[in-house]
C-alpha cells in the first residue's frame, strides 16, 4: 500500500476532518493544537486563514507526526501546489476544479473537490477525485446523501456544512466515508476568549457520537 492509499485509510478510519478557520494566523495554530489533543487526526487549515501557506508550514511543523493535514478552500493549481509544497496532505475545495485534481494526482496528494449535483458529482469522479466533498450538505441532508449513492455506489463521499452531533450519525448510516465539521467543532465565541479546552472538548464528543455509530 502506498502513502497516498495510507492516507485515505486514515482518513476513511477516523471518518472526522476538523475544518479550521480563524480570523487570525496564531489563532488558527492554537485551535489546530486543541483539535489534535481532542483526538482528530485529519486537520484541515483553510486558505481563508491570513498567511495560510505559513499557518500550514507551522501546523505540519509543530503537529506532522500526530495528524494527517490538509488545506481546503483551495480554488485554483497555483495554492494547490504551494499548499503541498507547505506540507498539506489532502487538498480539499468546495468546486470542481480539475486543474487541482492533475496537480494533486502529479504529488500524489488526495484530491478532494467540492460538488452538489449528480452531474457535478460525477465529473469529480472520474476527473480522478478520492473522495468527494458533498457541499452544501446542509441542503438535503443524509437524505440526499442516501438518494446519491444509489446511482453512484462506487463513489466516496465527505459531507460538508451543516453536520451536527446530531446528525453525524445518519450521514454515515448514508453512506459518508468521512464528514468534515468546522464551526460545530471550533467555537468561535470561545476561540475569542482563548478557552481553547471548549474545542478539544467539542472534538471529543464529535467522536464519541461517531464511535456510538460503529458500535451499532
Amino acid at each position: 500500500m502506498g502513502e497516498k492509499e495510507n492516507r485515505l485509510k486514515i482518513i476513511e478510519e477516523s471518518i472526522l476532518v476538523a475544518v479550521i478557520r480563524a480570523e487570525k494566523a496564531d489563532q488558527a495554530i492554537s485551535i489546530a493544537r486543541a483539535v489534535a489533543d481532542g483526538g482528530i487526526v485529519s486537520i484541515e487549515i483553510t486558505m481563508t486563514v491570513p498567511d495560510a501557506i505559513n499557518v500550514i508550514k507551522e501546523v505540519h511543523k509543530v503537529l506532522g507526526g500526530r495528524i494527517l493535514l490538509g488545506a481546503g478552500t483551495v480554488m485554483d493549481a497555483e495554492n494547490a501546489r504551494l499548499a503541498i509544497k507547505a506540507g498539506a496532505e489532502f487538498i480539499v475545495s468546495p468546486i470542481l476544479n480539475t486543474d487541482i485534481i492533475r496537480v494533486c494526482r502529479k504529488h500524489g496528494i488526495i484530491a478532494i473537490p467540492g460538488a452538489f449535483t449528480p452531474t457535478e458529482i460525477f465529473a469529480a469522479w472520474i476527473s480522478g477525485a478520492d473522495i468527494v466533498k458533498l457541499f452544501p450538505a446542509s441542503i438535503g441532508g443524509p437524505e440526499l446523501l442516501k438518494d446519491l449513492r444509489g446511482p453512484f455506489p462506487q463513489i466516496k463521499f465527505m459531507p460538508t456544512g451543516g453536520v451536527t452531533l446530531e446528525n453525524v450519525g445518519r450521514f454515515i448510516r448514508a453512506g459518508a466515508v468521512a464528514v468534515a465539521v468546522g464551526g460545530n467543532i471550533v467555537d468561535k465565541k470561545a476561540v475569542s476568549l482563548g478557552k481553547f479546552e471548549v474545542i478539544s472538548e467539542n472534538s471529543r464528543k464529535f467522536l464519541d457520537a461517531i464511535e456510538s455509530v460503529r458500535v451499532r
